[in-house]
C-alpha cells in the first residue's frame, strides 16, 4: 500500500497532512508549500508562463500541468484541490478567468477573460445541515483540442466541448458541446456545426 493509500484510509492523519498543506478554511496552500514542493512536483512546459498576478492554489496531491507555450494570464484563480488540471500546449487562459479541476484543457485553446470552468458542487439536499457541509460533487470538464471559449462563458462539472468548438460571449454551458459545433445563450444550444461534406459552417434548427 502507498503512503498516498494509507493516509486517505486514516481519517486523522488525512487531517492532519491537510492542515499541514492548506491553512483551516482556507483554498491557497501554506507559502512552504508553493514554494519547496509544488516546483518540483507539478510541471510547467517549456516556454510556458504564468502571469505574477495569479492565483495558483496548486496541491501536490493531485496533478497541475501547464503545457509548452501556454500561458495564464494576470488576475486568473487554478484550483486543483478536488482534481487534476491540465492545461495542453499552445493554449491561453486569458484574464480572470477562473478554472477548478478535474479539468483537462486541450491544445491551442483560447480561453477569453471572465471565464468560470468549475467541476466542482456541492451537495444541497439535506436541509438539515447548511450547504457547506455536505459533501463536494466533482464531474470532470473536458475542453477539446482548438476551442475558443469566448469572454464571460460558464463551463459546468461534467461537460465536454468537441474540438474546434466555439461558445458564445456568455454563454452557459450545461450539456455536452459536439465537435465542430457553435454554441449560444444560456442553458447554451447549438447553433451552427460544420458540414465535411460540403466545407460550410451550417446553421443548426
Amino acid at each position: 500500500m502507498s503512503i498516498k493509500q494509507k493516509i486517505k484510509e486514516n481519517p486523522s492523519i488525512k487531517k492532519w497532512v491537510h492542515w499541514m498543506l492548506v491553512p483551516t478554511g482556507e483554498a491557497r496552500p501554506r507559502l512552504w508549500v508553493k514554494w519547496f514542493v509544488n516546483p518540483f512536483i507539478h510541471k510547467k512546459g517549456s516556454g510556458a508562463s504564468i502571469r505574477r498576478r495569479t492565483r495558483i492554489d496548486v496541491l501536490p496531491f493531485n496533478a497541475f500541468r501547464l503545457g509548452a507555450n501556454s500561458i495564464i494570464e494576470d488576475f486568473s484563480t487554478i484550483n486543483n484541490g478536488v482534481g487534476d488540471v491540465h492545461i495542453g500546449n499552445n493554449t491561453l487562459i486569458g484574464m480572470g478567468n477562473v478554472l477548478i479541476g478535474p479539468i483537462h484543457v486541450g491544445n491551442n485553446v483560447i480561453f477569453a477573460q471572465n471565464i468560470v470552468a468549475s467541476a466542482l458542487n456541492h451537495e444541497y439536499r439535506n436541509p438539515d445541515l447548511p450547504i457547506h457541509a455536505q459533501k463536494i460533487l466533482t464531474a470532470p470538464i473536458h475542453i477539446e483540442d482548438d476551442c475558443w471559449i469566448a469572454a464571460n462563458a460558464v463551463i459546468t462539472a461534467g461537460v465536454t466541448v468537441g474540438k474546434h468548438s466555439v461558445i458564445a460571449a456568455g454563454a452557459v454551458v450545461t450539456k455536452n458541446i459536439p465537435p465542430y459545433s457553435v454554441a449560444v445563450g444560456n442553458p447554451a444550444r447549438v447553433i451552427k456545426q460544420y458540414n465535411f461534406d460540403t466545407k460550410e459552417w451550417e446553421k443548426v434548427n
